[in-house]
């Protein structure tokens, strides 16, 4: 699929830190993109472990500068004793850091569940509230979990912007930004509708396990001939037969 004539041009870095411009992608290419990300997995997930909206917010802010596998590791045995504001106040803040201790930050993190489980009960009911705005007044929520949460607990057709997605998004390029903001909105302003809800994760799986930040599987992209990334990455060599 060829790109439209009329394109503006986007400033994007070549490896070895050569700049180039490339034309930003169409809408109809855009709807490609996502209409092959659909066809191939129509249901995508994310990889964090919860229980309910309470433990997904949890899971998100623990996650910061951490992976979801180290997260589910030390969230299971939590989660078993402390799926509710409630429970984990009662757990407090000094057990819980026993939990998490695996993960990064975790005394920092600590303290922001313990203090936003209080809030929780105290401003919202012990509810998380399903409100962007709302969750941001929350001690270690931003945006992007906000935006997560909003997603995945209520069904917000919301874009979250990791670094993957962001590194995604400024290669192919979809929508081009210097920081996750900008490149959430100028995601908002080109995908479509109809998979705006799912965008985020088959944007994040592929930069987590195909469009890699330092040697993207150009080989195996299933977008591969609508990407202008350059240059592509070929396939590993088939090892020698003896």
């Amino acid at each position: 699929m060829a790109l439209g004539e009329n394109q503006k041009s986007g400033k994007t870095k070549r490896p070895g830190g050569k700049s180039s411009r490339r034309p930003r992608i169409d809408r109809d290419v855009v709807a490609e993109i996502f209409r092959r990300f659909h066809a191939a997995n129509p249901e995508p997930k994310g990889e964090l472990e919860y229980r309910n909206p309470y433990t997904l917010l949890v899971a998100v802010v623990l996650s910061a500068q951490a992976t979801d596998v180290g997260v589910n590791k030390a969230t299971r045995a939590l989660f078993a004793l402390a799926d509710s504001p409630e429970k984990m106040l009662d757990l407090g803040e000094e057990r819980l850091r026993d939990y998490i201790k695996t993960i990064g930050l975790y005394r920092a993190k600590a303290k922001n569940v313990i203090a936003l489980s209080r809030q929780l009960i105290d401003t919202f009911g012990g509810a998380v509230p399903p409100s962007r705005a709302a969750l941001e007044t929350l001690p270690g929520v931003g945006r992007k979990t906000a935006n997560v949460v909003m997603n995945i607990a209520f069904g917000e057709p919301t874009i979250a912007v990791d670094t993957h997605l962001f590194r995604v998004s400024n290669r192919i390029p979809l929508a081009i930004g210097k920081n996750p903001l900008e490149v959430e909105l100028g995601l908002e302003a080109i995908v479509p509708d109809d998979y705006r809800r799912h965008a985020h994760h088959w944007l994040i799986l592929h930069g987590r396990y195909v469009c890699k930040a330092r040697k993207p599987e150009c080989w195996r992209c299933l977008i591969r001939d609508l990407c202008r990334y350059e240059p592509k990455t070929p396939a590993p060599a088939a090892p020698a037969r003896g």
